[in-house]
């Protein structure tokens, strides 16, 4: 049996076509492979000569060389102390010198070991870098089958190791300036940051997030490089310019918590300034060192404390390697506990309402610098705050809005008070309070409402002193003429009728000295001395002791029914006890960073035009205040209370304001004024008055300034003036004579402005 087999050959044409579709595939392959290279040569070369040679759009170097970075502004006291600091960063500035050599080894460990032998750019690490890229996802992206940008795509090139100078120049020029910030700011877009060759070549192969990054990467390495060539050029040697870098970095980065540096950072989480850190503070050092890779995870806190710890033993195991540590100092130091950050350690306000005068003043002074300046540590304001009497009136304020709330417990932290404190010679502020230090459960700032130029309140009876010095200054009037507390009426508020005045104690007392109804604030003899010499007399004096608010042309406003501030009535008390017209002011004296003055704002203050019988008069009647059993601050004359003042009450409308100003004699004396009510107007209740609450407050404030020579010793009031006074109490002052003087018939209704305001009551005696 025979089997015949037939083999089937493929035709020529068959076998031709095969080969000639085999070398076609080949040579694709060999093109494309071909064109890849050029592309990324083409792409190499373009990234290496932007890198090594392309010195085009530089930033500016100066203010890195000159190491101007953003600081904490500082304001001083009038002793040139600090007192409050205010910054958008805070940051203090730190010399080589000024880093323990326990943070450059935690720094230099963490960070980049090789920082003083590289130019900018560690070459040596480009080999771990490089077994970063995540090859599946570039394959992916080269073979079309990654091509569409997610937000949550794994980047291929991740973040790499950058040295101390790529990191500083990414937070000082990519960030920080202008021409660069949106580098890193759209850097994790999925949109392509700019649109030249070299970005957009490399954003159709690795796609755009990876495109950004990369060039970003690029920009870092290339100002790296030129920073450490300019900065060795500035500094003369390659260490000397390295030490200035590592010192800029240890200033500049953040610390997290709204720390910047590693000076702040340890005053910050240890409570300790950073030149105190010796050998013995690895552990310390160390977590410093690990912070900058991540603030947000790796800054001490209450949470999260095993990261924490994990990231500080690896750099101390990192300085160990080195030779910074010893192993077993390593792990002693990696068995330390980690500090909970404190939320509010180191900025406690205690001058918040004079930090706002401060820099109101400070825009207010036209010249060419501003709250920006300050924010940023580029100058240094000296103010005429003294922190020594600014700690005595926050405290007198807290006791007697305390006493005033143990009286009316329901109301606790709901009342509000603020006080002034200025120096007579010139009006320089030298305490301020706006408010209590809590209110209504909250810290207070210098941004919140400050009540002593800020609220515009009725003064009460404090304004009579003004009314009595306007009487003075007619020259028929003295502290003994006779004047009469009797029955009298004003227009009531417009309305077609009339209002009977009446005093406090429901009494009139008849023909008196003008010394006993100025002492125990008689509100008819007010009102009839303004009868006598006219509202606009009261204005113009007014206007002469500082008082700029414009008060209303009534009657009324002799009993204090014309709103002021409280700094402009703490001015015209201080204008009487001087006699020097000055404008109240907080800043002394502005300096640059640099040393330079720029602003001396030292005031001085021009005689008040006012007659010195006149003056004297007042100053004595108002001493008298303090000095008669009858006077309302009679309390002040008590033997546990040496200081010699004048002063006057004062108590609003159905009372819910009372006030206390006072001072001392002459320009070598201070003024107090104190004021206490509620923000929303209620009454403070029944018998609350200024002599009541407001008082004791300022002989706590005028006890401890002077018990403490804070303000230099006490000064005394003229021998004639105590002894005038000390007559008057024996009975030996001029006889009823005076009362010739002064018409007794115009005691009538009184309707010279129609349209007075409601009139506010008296104080109690």
């Amino acid at each position: 049996m025979s089997v015949k087999v037939q083999i089937s050959f493929p035709s020529v044409g068959r076998i031709r076509s095969a080969c000639i579709g085999g070398l076609r595939w080949k040579r694709g392959v060999r093109y494309l492979f071909i064109g890849i290279i050029f592309i990324t040569s083409a792409l190499v070369a373009t990234g290496f000569h932007h890198v090594y040679f392309d010195r085009t759009n530089l930033p500016e170097i100066g203010p890195f060389t000159r190491f101007e970075f953003p600081t904490i502004g500082h304001i001083y006291d009038a002793n040139g102390q600090p007192f409050f600091e205010l910054a958008k960063e805070y940051r203090r500035i730190l010399q080589y010198e000024d880093i323990p050599p326990i943070v450059r080894d935690a720094i230099l460990a963490t960070e980049d070991k090789n920082f003083f032998t590289h130019s900018g750019v560690d070459y040596s690490v480009i080999p771990r870098m490089l077994r970063k890229v995540r090859i599946g996802s570039l394959a992916a992206r080269l073979t079309g089958q990654g091509r569409q940008d997610t937000v949550n795509r794994p980047l291929i090139f991740p973040q790499s190791v950058s040295t101390i100078t790529q990191q500083l120049v990414r937070g000082y020029f990519l960030q920080s300036q202008t021409a660069f910030q949106n580098m890193t700011a759209q850097e994790n877009r999925n949109h392509l940051r700019k649109g030249i060759f070299l970005p957009r070549a490399l954003s159709y192969l690795i796609g755009a997030r990876s495109a950004n990054m990369f060039v970003r990467k690029l920009e870092e390495i290339r100002l790296s490089l030129w920073v450490e060539k300019e900065m060795q050029a500035q500094f003369g040697s390659k260490r000397r310019a390295k030490e200035e870098i590592l010192a800029r970095y240890a200033s500049f980065i953040y610390m997290g918590n709204g720390q910047y540096g590693f000076a702040t950072a340890a005053e910050y989480y240890f409570d300790r300034t950073l030149a105190t850190f010796t050998a013995e503070d690895a552990d310390k050092a160390a977590l410093l060192a690990g912070i900058p890779k991540s603030p947000r995870v790796y800054a001490p806190s209450a949470r999260e404390t095993g990261r924490i710890m994990r990231r500080r033993n690896q750099t101390l195991a990192l300085m160990a390697a080195n030779g910074f540590i010893s192993l077993d100092k390593a792990k002693r130091d990696g068995e330390q506990p980690i500090p909970a950050s404190p939320p509010n350690r180191g900025k406690t306000l205690k001058a918040g309402a004079v930090v706002h005068s401060v820099l109101e003043e400070l825009n207010a002074l036209g010249t060419d610098l501003g709250m920006k300046d300050l924010l940023e540590g580029r100058i240094r304001v000296y103010s005429t705050v003294d922190a020594r009497v600014q700690e005595i009136v926050n405290e007198a304020l807290e006791h007697g809005l305390g006493l005033y709330e143990k009286r009316h417990p329901k109301v606790k932290g709901m009342v509000q008070g603020s006080i002034v404190v200025l120096r007579n010679l010139d009006a320089s502020i030298l305490a301020e309070a706006g408010g209590r230090q809590f209110y209504a459960g909250r810290s207070a700032t210098y941004s919140d409402f400050n009540r002593v130029t800020k609220s515009l309140r009725q003064p009460g009876s404090a304004m009579k002193p003004i009314v009595y010095l306007a009487a003075f200054r007619q020259g028929i009037y003295t502290l003994d003429t006779m004047v009469p507390d009797e029955p009298i009426c004003v227009p009531d508020g417009g309305i077609q009728r009339t209002k009977w005045i009446s005093n406090y104690d429901g009494q009139y007392k008849g023909v008196i000295p003008l010394r006993e109804a100025l002492a125990e604030s008689r509100n008819t003899v007010a009102i009839w001395i303004t009868e006598q010499i006219g509202i606009a007399s009261i204005l113009r004096t007014s206007r002469i002791l500082g008082v700029r608010t414009t008060l209303q042309p009534f009657a009324t406003t002799a009993l204090g029914a014309s709103e002021v501030n409280l700094l402009e009535l703490a001015n015209a008390y201080r204008t009487i006890a001087s006699g020097i017209l000055a404008q109240p002011h907080a800043i002394r004296r502005i300096v640059r960073d640099s040393g330079e003055v720029a602003v001396d704002n030292e005031h001085g203050g021009s005689r008040a035009s006012i007659d010195d019988s006149a003056l004297s008069f007042i100053q004595e009647g108002l001493r008298g205040v303090v000095r008669l059993p009858t006077g309302t601050a009679h309390a002040l004359a008590s033997r546990d209370f040496p200081v010699a003042v004048m002063g006057k009450t004062g108590t609003t409308s159905d009372f819910r304001d009372a006030l206390f100003v006072g001072s001392t004699y002459g320009p070598g004396g201070v003024t107090v004024a104190v004021r206490i009510g509620f923000d929303d107007n209620r009454s403070l209740g029944s018998r609350e008055t200024g002599g009541k609450v407001a008082l004791p407050v300022f002989k706590e404030i005028m006890l401890r300034v002077y018990r403490g020579n804070l303000v230099g010793p006490a000064t005394e009031f003229p021998a004639r003036m105590e002894e005038s006074i000390t007559a008057y109490l024996r009975g030996d002052s001029p006889d009823s004579a005076r009362l010739s003087r002064v018409s007794m018939s115009a005691i009538r209704v009184f309707d010279p402005w129609p349209g007075s305001p409601s009139l506010p009551k008296s104080e109690s005696p």
